[in-house]
Order: structure tokens, then C-alpha cells, then sequence
């Protein structure tokens, strides 16, 4: 896992979204798996006013309290302004604080696993950064996109030291 902090502004999603928590997702009720075929049904990349149709955000937005509530999964593209035509849902990254994650390359259902369970058990459990909890995303490029030979960005928001 290699991680760096950066600094990201603000900026309008639009796709399909689900509410859902971790524990859902870990049994028969998970929600994820179709959210992911709803946005690939969806043609949501070939529609006008995307800023960039060749990256994919999947945004963890709406926490009801941390890890362990409820959230709100977005799948989308970013947008001048938060869109809810075209029957989808939008939603605003938060300017903030971030700490990059970067996946190894594999098949994606395994390093994007992977790589949340190395931040929550290996990197949070230690740090002295605190997850804020206003909005996290993955970032994919698109582009030649091969499920089972991917690298994924995962963005976590944090409380900024001052």
C-alpha cells in the first residue's frame, strides 16, 4: 500500500447510487454488485456535460456515523454542477484533506477489497489522522478498462493538522 496526502477541491458527481453499510455488503443483502451493473447498463459515459467520461468516481458519501453506519455508494462522472436528469442521482465531493491510497494491480473485486481492509486495519488503527467521514471516493480510469487488471486510487478525508 503507498500513500500520500494531497489536497482536493470540491466537485459535482453525477450517477447511480445505493444506500447501504459494510455490514449489509458482507451477506446476502449486498447492494454493490448490482449498483455496479446498473451504472454499466446506465450509458451514464457516453452523456453530454461529463467533465471527464474516462474517470469513474465511486464516492462513499452520507455516513450515518463511520465505518460501521450507513452510507451512501455514488458510481459517476464528474459535472460542471451536481445533475439529477437522466433518472440518476448527484452528490458533492467535499473539498478537503486527503490521504491517496494506491492499490497493487490485479483483478479489481480483489485489490479494492484489499486495499479498504489495509486501511482500515493497518493504516487507521495506528495513525494519528482522523477520518472525517464527509465523503471518500476510488478513482478508475476507464480507459482500456480490464476488471481483472486494474489499479485503483482510494481517497480518504481527513481531519487537516494545523
Amino acid at each position: 500500500m503507498h500513500e500520500t496526502m494531497t489536497h482536493m477541491p470540491a466537485m459535482a458527481l453525477t450517477g447511480v447510487a445505493v444506500r447501504t453499510s459494510n455490514l449489509r455488503e458482507s451477506g446476502p443483502e449486498a447492494q454493490i454488485p448490482s449498483l455496479w451493473e446498473r451504472y454499466f447498463a446506465s450509458g451514464l459515459q457516453q452523456k453530454p456535460g461529463l467533465q471527464n467520461p474516462s474517470v469513474l468516481y465511486a464516492l462513499y458519501t452520507d455516513y450515518e456515523s463511520d465505518v460501521n453506519g450507513e452510507y451512501t455508494l455514488l458510481l459517476g462522472h464528474e459535472t460542471e454542477r451536481a445533475v439529477s436528469g437522466w433518472g440518476k442521482s448527484s452528490a458533492t465531493v467535499p473539498e478537503a484533506a486527503y490521504i491517496k491510497f494506491t492499490s497493487k494491480r490485479g483483478p479489481i473485486q480483489r485489490v479494492v477489497i484489499e486495499l479498504w481492509q489495509e486501511i482500515w486495519a493497518a493504516f487507521f488503527q495506528n495513525a494519528e489522522l482522523e477520518r472525517t467521514y464527509s465523503g471518500d471516493f476510488e478513482r478508475y480510469d476507464v480507459r482500456d478498462f480490464n476488471p481483472e487488471d486494474t489499479v485503483v486510487d482510494i481517497f480518504v478525508a481527513v481531519k487537516e493538522s494545523r
